[in-house]
């Protein structure tokens, strides 16, 4: 088990208590949530069900009956761990939670009872009257034995923070232990290759971390004697490429309306410091409403995009920030028919320059390195990008990051991703000084500015070098 070491003391402590437990894990798809129960409780389940995919070809083609399929697939549950065959196939979720806690009264020897209901979402089918069966179950039954542990998990982020753990209705406040399970770090990437054997050094582990993010199950399909451009050709672009339809089944596992979202993403992707609603809604053509508002929430909570205000404005701009949605409409969206597109185009002129704006967003997924790198973990900051507006309201330079500190000082960050150490020149210099000056009119004499560098291999010496008065290298960002 890579990580997840906070994880695991947290169940720990769960189970050690001498009360029922209602733990909802929860978090991307494929980031490890399944694995990590999995791991924990070593298959020591009193009932395990998995719900039925909504992506699978089986699925699309009893979509009418979806309710149906899964009350059948929950029946096959109960009786493979041991339920009486005289028992038929539930007619709704009412009878189908009678007949778990009838297998659970026969199993019950007052030991821990650990009940696990993975992909809880995908049971919540249209009219299905779900909700109200598992709330009557969790209330009236598995909470009321405090040998019970129920672990529910699911891929679909705003369903559970929605429906259970800032429920307002019969289940407020029963969620004991919500458990988030986040996407690896730089330094939890370069840990999992080195237990799979995958010989990648740190400069090619960003690189994957910017095609990838720090999800598990896609840095599980890198294949050992394999280049990272021979490995990204094989996950993204062969005519096999297990990861090829995976941006639209991230969708699909997730959300009831897939299609409405993927469509804001799309368009998010299209400006990198992200776009105000109004501006969303010009180029999306939705109209700006409840739908436009709760979709953007559902987003958030699943932390595909973020909502953040531009350091000096009032403003809300809404960008993406998951690094494989990135990659996948970037660079493998239009070039599915080209089995070798990356080892083609991984040094071309384009993408070099484009990688360099993807290492900002590789950035902003380590703020807490690079505020520890500067040694301000215990600040209270707010960080943001500025696309600095000239006087005719167009855009003008772009300040990577701002940190603005609660301590009266104001961090601006530039990153540069190169393959040696970062040279400042005369003319990037004076480009420098004119942002300082920018950003200095903007906090006058309040707060003091750090110009800070954040790059791969630290910077080279020399007349222009001590312009940046911290540097952030690589090897800060690999930091846990």
């Amino acid at each position: 088990m890579i990580g997840r070491n906070i994880e695991f003391e947290k169940l720990q402590s769960a189970m050690e208590k001498d009360r029922a437990q209602l733990i909802a894990v929860y978090g991307r798809r494929r980031v490890g949530k399944t694995f990590l129960v999995n791991e924990f409780f070593e298959g020591s389940f009193s009932f395990k069900h998995t719900a039925v995919s909504p992506v699978d070809d089986t699925t699309k083609k009893k979509k009418k009956n979806l309710m149906k399929l899964q009350l059948q697939e929950f029946y096959f549950s109960l009786r493979s761990y041991g339920m009486d065959s005289d028992n038929s196939i539930p007619a709704d979720w009412q009878e189908a939670f009678h007949m778990l806690q009838q297998l659970l009264d026969k199993k019950d020897d007052g030991k821990r009872q650990v009940v696990f209901i993975d992909e809880l979402p995908w049971m919540d089918t249209s009219k299905a009257n779900f909700m109200p069966a598992f709330e009557h179950f969790c209330n009236d039954w598995c909470l009321a034995r405090k040998n019970y542990k129920l672990i529910v998990c699911g891929s679909a982020t705003s369903w559970i923070l929605d429906k259970l753990i800032n429920n307002k209705g019969g289940l407020y406040g029963r969620v004991t232990l919500p458990l988030f399970i986040s996407p690896f770090t730089l330094h939890e990437c370069r840990e999992f290759f080195k237990a799979d054997g995958i010989k990648i050094d740190d400069f090619d582990i960003c690189q994957a971390y910017i095609a990838f993010g720090g999800i598990p199950y896609y840095l599980d399909q890198f294949r050992r004697g394999l280049s990272l451009a021979q490995n990204i050709d094989s996950i993204l672009y062969d005519d096999n490429a297990p990861l090829k339809d995976e941006f639209d089944r991230l969708f699909t596992s997730q959300f009831a309306n897939p299609d409405e979202l993927k469509r804001i993403v799309i368009t998010l992707s299209a400006k990198r410091i992200g776009l105000t609603r109004e501006e969303l809604v010009k180029k999306s053509g939705f109209s700006s409403g409840g739908t436009l508002s709760a979709n953007l929430a559902a987003l958030q909570k699943s932390k595909l995009i973020m909502g953040y205000t531009p350091f000096g404005e009032s403003v809300t701009k809404y960008k993406l920030i998951d690094p494989f949605c990135i990659f996948y409409l970037k660079h493998v969206k239009g070039n599915k028919n080209s089995p070798t597109y990356w080892q083609m185009h991984e040094k071309s002129p384009a993408v070099i320059s484009w990688m360099g704006f993807a290492f900002e967003d590789l950035c902003w997924n380590h703020i807490r390195q690079i505020k520890h790198a500067l040694g301000i973990d215990g600040v209270i900051t707010t960080e943001s990008p500025w696309n600095i507006v000239t006087d005719k309201k167009n855009e003008g330079p772009k300040i990577d990051l701002i940190i603005n500190r609660d301590d009266r000082f104001v961090c601006m960050c530039e990153m540069k991703f190169t393959r040696g150490e970062f040279e400042v020149k005369k003319s990037y210099n004076i480009t420098l000084l004119e942002r300082m000056d920018q950003v200095q009119e903007i906090i006058g004499n309040k707060k003091t500015i750090m110009s800070i560098l954040v790059t791969t291999y630290g910077i080279k010496r020399n007349e222009y070098a001590s312009r940046f008065d911290k540097v952030v290298t690589m090897e800060d960002l690999f930091q846990k």
